[in-house]
């Protein structure tokens, strides 16, 4: 290994290091707890060494917002692989929700702190974790038009945002509300899919025969 590949990787590895150390703060202390002189002090590197990676403090919290997203993303691919689609739109329920209230932190971070941190997850239609995210929730609705299971006349892709938006308050309404005592965030979601969902068309009757 060359001089510059070696200098090359050992700055993609500082780089790295800084946003490990500050998703550890935001997840132990907040995201107000973020700031460049903190994390150099955390990573024992003068400020002004954080600066040749990160142009500031948003720098960082956005690229901590691009990656939560990622990881929300894997969350809901296992779900998105079930062929099946109440059943499919029941187990995203459960994951999203769970990796809501699982890691309320990095939620907080991709979806309540700031609009601008999360502009960078949909900047790209197609390939970006904030697109391919949604674009889950679409099929699943598309597959559950084709079933006969969505309300008629209603989009696919407005269906998605709907329920993208009921899970959404969930989890906000757990993580900000916790005095209310409403009902469990399972039950909550469940009501949700049950509310969005028609009953399954009554199978058709065989043609008469004519004599």
């Amino acid at each position: 290994m060359g001089i510059t590949e070696r200098k090359e990787r050992q700055r993609a590895e500082l780089r790295e290091h800084i946003l490990q150390v500050a998703r550890d703060m935001v997840m132990k202390e907040g995201f107000d707890a973020l700031s460049m002189r903190k994390l150099a002090e955390a990573v024992e590197y003068a400020p002004a060494t954080l600066y040749l990676h990160f142009e500031n403090r948003d720098a960082i919290a956005r690229e901590l917002c691009v990656r939560g997203f990622q990881e929300l993303f894997a969350a809901l691919e296992p779900a998105a692989r079930v062929v099946e689609p109440v059943e499919r739109l029941s187990r995203l329920t459960e994951a999203y929700l769970g990796f809501g209230l699982k890691q309320p932190e990095t939620y907080r971070l991709i979806f309540m702190e700031d609009a601008r941190l999360s502009e960078a997850l949909f900047q790209d239609a197609k390939e970006g974790a904030g697109p391919q995210s949604f674009a889950v929730l679409v099929r699943v609705f598309e597959d559950l038009e084709a079933a006969g299971r969505t309300p008629e006349g209603t989009l696919p892709a407005r269906l998605a945002e709907v329920f993208w938006a009921g899970l959404h308050g969930i989890v906000s309404l757990k993580l900000t509300c916790s005095g209310f005592q409403g009902a469990p965030a399972e039950v909550l979601g469940q009501t949700l899919v049950t509310t969005l969902v028609r009953p399954a068309p009554p199978p058709a009757k065989p043609a008469r025969r004519s004599r």
